[in-house]
């Protein structure tokens, strides 16, 4: 049983793992796949671990000491479903362009549609066009495996939040025109005039290329 305390101990500096990564520690002690498995189960089993997504885990030990830092949620939400980014809601939020408190992290993905309810949070992903999966950019905090606040990230610019905000929101701008768009930002209580100017004529030129192209 030495054997499993070790591994563990192996496993709890990590940010996450999948079973690839716990059968390559289990090499050093002579353990078969056969045994990680049931080990795995064991830490399941006593809450030693969490599991993410099927074959993603997290030492709850790990999480606890990082449940509170932000860049280390952004960090899980572009690992859980890749590629991704985060955007808006959550992005717009993270730049203080709106003040409600937003409890799922939402991201945009070209791949289908999901969403992940864990005990390490709830991420929600939103499908969008290949051409349009843009304008976002990697935050760089640091060593993610080595401390707390250093966990990097990708995001959206304000610019691109808003402009995916109101894509889904509409559904992909159905029946609304540029003269429309203001009402609706103000609608949702988004405060675009805390964004930078560059930022907003990003976000009006991102808007008239999409109009003019349906």
């Amino acid at each position: 049983m030495k054997s499993r305390k070790n591994l563990m101990e192996q496993l709890n500096p990590l940010p996450y793992f999948n079973k690839s990564t716990v059968y390559q520690l289990g090499e050093s002690y002579n353990l078969a796949n056969t045994t990680i498995d049931t080990y795995i189960s064991r830490y399941l089993k006593s809450k030693e671990i969490i599991q993410l997504k099927k074959g993603l885990y997290v030492a709850t030990d790990f999480l606890d000491k990082n449940r509170g830092d932000i860049s280390y949620s952004f960090y899980l939400a572009n690992i859980l479903r890749t590629p991704s980014y985060i955007s808006s809601w959550t992005a717009l939020q993270h730049y203080n362009l709106v003040t409600e408190s937003i409890h799922t992290i939402t991201s945009v993905t070209p791949k289908i549609t999901k969403a992940y309810e864990t005990k390490a949070g709830n991420f929600a992903y939103h499908s969008i066009q290949k051409e349009l999966f843009s304008d976002f950019s990697l935050i760089v905090k640091g060593n993610a495996s080595m401390s707390a606040n250093g966990f990097d990230f990708y995001i959206a610019f304000p610019s691109k939040a808003l402009f995916d905000l109101l894509y889904f929101k509409t559904r992909q701008f159905r029946g609304v025109r540029f003269e429309d768009i203001k009402t609706l930002v103000t609608d949702l209580r988004v405060d675009i005039d805390e964004m930078s100017s560059e930022e907003q004529e990003k976000f009006d030129g991102m808007i008239k290329i999409y109009l003019n192209k349906k």
